[in-house]
């Protein structure tokens, strides 16, 4: 038994294994760097795409958001900026934003009943009596929470300038019926970017993986790292650029589906013919009507009654058509819209 025992069998075995463990290892060494790569990437692009949101199209993005709060932007009375930030706990990170009011050195006061109506006024038995002791307590209890869970709720427990940092915070994060701000870190998702901007290639890169080809065609300029001014500005314009998405070409399809789509074309643009022709018909007879009845003359005061069923039936007939031309015109609009989307999806 130990006469058939081989040495050099097993010396073999344990190099091929020290072998497949070396390209275990350098396959996940470049494995790594790889991924360290494209994440570096990532990273670049979306900090161009920020960068891009808070200095140029701030107004377009927050209007997707809320239409009210953009109003804010448009108001020389109130100063505000935008700031836009990454957060998340894994990799690629997602987009936030903040709304924040420049006062100038002159100062805010916002209202609210918190600070307000002090539980020894007369308004706070008003409120308890318009809101119902139910309602009334659950407000105070909610207010004793706040103060137990974070420990500065209100002015009078600011001492230090951390601590109103902290109180400025939470009164940010706090909802308005409980007397904060309502104006905490929101999270921004792929809709609220415009689909003519390469911001939303972007975006869409970062969350489904996939380069778009527009995309790909501004990766090179978009990764040079900027050596002046010039350089980063024609980076973040690149970012927010409107661009017009070109349809792609369409594939080749079997002979049958040729034929099919080009009858189905041809009879779309025969009927399509036919309309127009129809509109113009209806609007030449119109305005055939019209000259005819700028060119009746005044009749006399015998022939009242006979002018008044003439005009009466003139306007009939002549909203008929408008109704009629306004239809073909909505009908129209309809092929021409469902050819265009037929085009795009081809």
């Amino acid at each position: 038994m130990w006469s058939s025992y081989d040495p050099s069998s097993f010396a073999e075995s344990s190099d091929e294994k020290r072998k497949r463990i070396q390209k275990e290892k350098a396959a996940k060494t470049i494995q790594n760097a790889w991924w360290i790569h494209v994440k570096t990437r990532l990273f670049k692009l979306l900090k161009h795409t920020i960068r891009a949101a808070e200095h140029c199209i701030s107004y377009d993005i927050l209007k997707r958001v809320s239409p009210l709060e953009a109003e804010l932007l448009k108001d020389p009375s109130i100063l505000c900026k935008v700031r836009f930030r990454f957060a998340g706990t894994n990799f690629p990170p997602f987009i936030v934003f903040k709304i924040f009011c420049i006062s100038g050195g002159q100062g805010s006061k916002y209202l609210s009943g918190k600070t307000i109506i002090t539980s020894r006024s007369e308004a706070a038995s008003d409120a308890c009596r318009l809101m119902g002791h139910r309602k009334y307590y659950k407000q105070i209890l909610q207010d004793e929470l706040q103060y137990k869970r974070y420990g500065v709720t209100d002015e009078i427990d600011v001492a230090t300038v951390k601590d109103y940092m902290q109180y400025s915070s939470h009164l940010d994060e706090t909802p308005a019926y409980f007397g904060g701000r309502h104006n905490y870190w929101r999270r921004l998702s792929l809709e609220n970017f415009p689909r003519t901007m390469i911001m939303y290639d972007i975006m869409e890169y970062a969350q489904s993986g996939k380069m778009s080809a527009r995309l790909r065609c501004e990766l090179p300029f978009l990764l040079l790292r900027p050596e002046n001014e010039e350089t980063y500005h024609a980076q973040l314009m690149a970012v927010c650029q409107i661009r017009f998405v070109t349809p792609h070409p369409a594939m080749a399809s079997p002979l049958g589906l040729d034929r099919r789509s080009a009858t189905t074309s041809e009879r779309c643009s025969y009927q399509a013919r036919q309309k127009i022709a129809k509109m113009r018909k209806a609007y030449k007879l119109n305005k055939e009507k019209k000259e005819q009845k700028l060119d009746i003359s005044t009749p006399l005061t015998g022939h009242q009654e006979a002018k008044i069923p003439l005009q009466e039936g003139t306007v009939n007939q002549t909203l008929f058509v408008e109704e009629e031309w306004e239809k073909e015109a909505a009908k129209l609009f309809a092929w021409s819209k469902s050819l265009g989307e037929d085009t795009g999806d081809d």
